[in-house]
């Protein structure tokens, strides 16, 4: 009953989300135009690097290219559902989690259907299409079941996605003065669209057990890597993505009960 209701009031915001994009749509195309020169500029860097050198730690141009397509597809997911950049300001210092503790709907889930974002779903398609034409380049086999690997891997990476950063948005129910920790998470999680090996063990480490963002990026696509397989690593990305998930969940249903209002 709680997931119908959840799924109907998604109608309801995507519906009015799309009659606002129709009223601005010079706003929309703008958006999608500047995330996927975005997405062109990170490319471009890739490419540059290997103008200087012949391999990154072990790696091809290509197996980075294909890591960084893989990379794009659940981040653009988490981008078109899970976006909280503003969460602090908007909700806490702005007082709107006032108006969203009022109504019936879990407070998360309309938090998240207030600022569904469709056009970063554009992010992900292209990175599929990256992904493929440096999947036909390498000359990968294609598996019968590596499409139902990939869409389970992309699950693990999206939850690892937003456990840390629903994470990141419940400590404002702590404090509600900017932290700045929302940017400098999104410099680091850059870090995982690149091989691992090519980091110290301290960064090592981090990017795969504290802040796993190794698991959004070069674990899971090493999976279809041949001369990169590692199947351990990479069937670890559902597991984290399942944990992070929950601790996030945790803070977020904890925080919540410790909020007290704007004005307090």
């Amino acid at each position: 009953m709680k997931i119908g209701y959840t799924l109907s009031l998604f109608r309801e915001y995507l519906a009015n989300y799309i009659k606002t994009k129709m009223t601005y749509r010079a706003d929309f195309w703008v958006e999608v135009v500047s995330d996927l020169m975005f997405s062109a500029m990170n490319l471009v860097f890739i490419f540059v690097v290997f103008q200087h050198t012949p391999s990154l730690g072990d790696w091809s141009q290509a197996e980075v290219v294909f890591v960084y397509g893989y990379f794009m597809i659940p981040y653009g997911i988490f981008g078109a559902f899970v976006n909280l950049w503003n969460f602090s300001e908007r909700y806490i210092v702005k007082g709107e989690m006032d108006r969203v503790l009022t109504r019936p709907a879990g407070s998360l889930s309309q938090v998240l259907l207030e600022n569904v974002d469709p056009p970063s779903l554009i992010g992900s398609l292209v990175g599929l299409g990256i992904m493929g034409a440096a999947w036909a380049r390498l000359g990968l086999p294609l598996d019968w079941y590596d499409p139902l690997v990939l869409i389970v891997m992309v699950a693990g990476s999206v939850l690892i996605y937003m456990g840390i950063y629903i994470t990141l948005a419940a400590i404002s129910f702590y404090s509600d003065a900017p932290t700045g920790i929302v940017p400098l998470m999104f410099n680091i999680q850059n870090y995982g669209r690149y091989p691992i090996q090519i980091y110290n063990k301290g960064i090592r480490f981090l990017l795969t057990w504290v802040l796993p963002f190794a698991f959004v990026g070069v674990y899971p696509a090493a999976f279809f890597l041949e001369r990169h397989h590692h199947l351990l690593m990479a069937w670890l990305t559902p597991v984290m993505g399942a944990i992070f998930a929950a601790i996030g969940l945790a803070v977020w249903n904890h925080g919540v009960k410790r909020y007290r209002g704007a004005g307090s």
